[in-house]
């Protein structure tokens, strides 16, 4: 075979682009599948939300010292993956309850930086322990600030709106008005632009040069809210996931979706708002309980049908996945313990089945090279335990994988949940890239 000039510098670029691939410490995506280290990724992860303010704890027992002994907790029991909130916004009630503090935006663009020394130290750790951070920057919900301060900052709504319990409808109403107030998605992006430009504190490196961040998240489940408010939706999400590509050409970047329940409850709209190819994955999430897929109080009655409907729900989006050749996330899935008791000394009877439920989809995934890739439960509470007779957070408690609206200890998975760990370290045991 004759070898022109032409086809052989074609064939060193792509030799070149191949050893580039291979050598990359970044998690990469090709076809259906994550790639580390020129091998397919597949991880068993955790929410761990508030793992970037554990080390702005004072008390070093309940900062950096518990930070560390519970990533390497998670490392011996396969968990290395872990999703977390990259910073929050507003201080004060948002849709009636707390929301998370420290706040890393304050005022309406006034950053507390400092803060970031927390995200740099758990980055720093994980980084140590070869473990992976997806970083969600911004939330629907109002537990962290997110869309609803941002609209009361520029004016949309009011603030007493926004502090008020609204109801389902008008938090729909309002929230959806984000996706069309330019001034709200500009100060979105400045507090984007601050975080993935930022400069760790302890590893000196930039956080677009880590490799411990696996991911860039737009938000926390960002849905449309309202189907008029879908082609504004569609337009913020391709152009928020171009806009990080175009700061950070090193790390994937995702969504945030609940899946097909939170995009209008439409499977064309989930394909859609993934297509674009600077979303690298896709993602779901399942919450039974909020989704009114069981009643009854012992969860036993309605665990079968449970199990069932999340079977079918990762199934029917790992056909999309397969079909735009991107993987999928299962990355939020909880129940509450056995009898919806918020003590860590209940059972977990019921949710190690449904969690066993869920691991084995994954399972099958990585069996036969599939796209489903990764599952991160919610959430991790490691050492902390809810304070007796208190049932929501209040500032100076420990965080744990509840955040403050919802009662301490409802989806929380504690280092003491033994028959929990055993399944988790079970499923992640036989997996080559630990």
């Amino acid at each position: 075979m004759r070898v022109t000039p032409r086809s052989f510098l074609l064939l060193l670029a792509v030799l070149f682009v191949s050893s580039a691939f291979a050598q990359s410490p970044f998690v990469k995506v090709k076809n259906n599948q994550f790639i580390l280290n020129n091998k397919p990724y597949y991880y068993i992860g955790t929410n761990y939300w508030y793992g970037g303010l554990l080390a702005l704890v004072k008390d070093k027992a309940h900062g950096k010292e518990r930070l560390k002994k519970e990533l390497d907790f998670l490392k011996a029991h396969g968990v290395t993956n872990l999703r977390v909130l990259a910073g929050s916004e507003g201080v004060g009630l948002v849709n009636g309850v707390e929301r998370v503090k420290p706040t890393l935006q304050s005022k309406h663009g006034v950053f507390n930086e400092e803060l970031l020394d927390g995200l740099d130290y758990l980055l720093f750790e994980m980084g140590k322990r070869k473990m992976h951070a997806v970083l969600f920057l911004s939330n629907n919900w109002e537990w962290s600030g997110g869309f609803l301060q941002y609209l009361s900052w520029n004016k949309v709504i009011t603030d007493s709106t926004m502090k008020s319990k609204l109801n389902w409808d008008d938090l729909r109403d309002n929230t959806s008005k984000f996706y069309t107030c330019e001034a709200c998605i500009n100060d979105y992006k400045k507090q984007v632009a601050l975080i993935v430009k930022r400069v760790n504190k302890y590893s000196k490196k930039t956080y677009i040069n880590d490799p411990a961040i696996m991911a860039w998240e737009l938000a926390n489940e960002p849905r449309p809210m309202r189907t008029s408010a879908v082609e504004a939706y569609k337009k913020w999400t391709s152009g928020m996931a171009a806009y990080l590509k175009s700061l950070d050409k090193n790390h994937l970047v995702t969504l945030g979706t609940e899946g097909i329940m939170g995009t209008d409850e439409s499977a064309e709209l989930f394909e859609e708002v993934h297509k674009p190819k600077q979303v690298d994955y896709l993602t779901l999430h399942i919450w039974p309980k909020n989704w009114s897929w069981f009643k009854d109080t012992s969860i036993v009655q309605g665990l079968d049908s449970v199990k069932a409907k999340s079977s079918r729900y990762i199934r029917q989006q790992a056909l999309i996945a397969d079909k735009l050749q991107k993987p999928l996330v299962v990355e939020e899935f909880g129940l509450p313990r056995d009898g919806h008791s918020f003590s860590p000394a209940a059972a977990t009877t019921s949710r190690d089945a449904y969690y066993a439920t869920v691991f084995a989809e994954w399972k099958k995934s990585v069996e036969r090279s599939g796209s489903i890739a990764g599952c991160n439960f919610w959430a991790f509470g490691g050492s902390a335990r809810p304070v007796n007779g208190q049932t929501f957070w209040k500032e100076g408690d420990d965080f744990m994988g509840d955040p403050p609206q919802e009662e301490q200890g409802l989806n929380t998975v504690f280092d003491s949940d033994l028959s929990t760990w055993k399944l988790i370290k079970g499923f992640t045991q036989g997996l080559k890239n630990k």
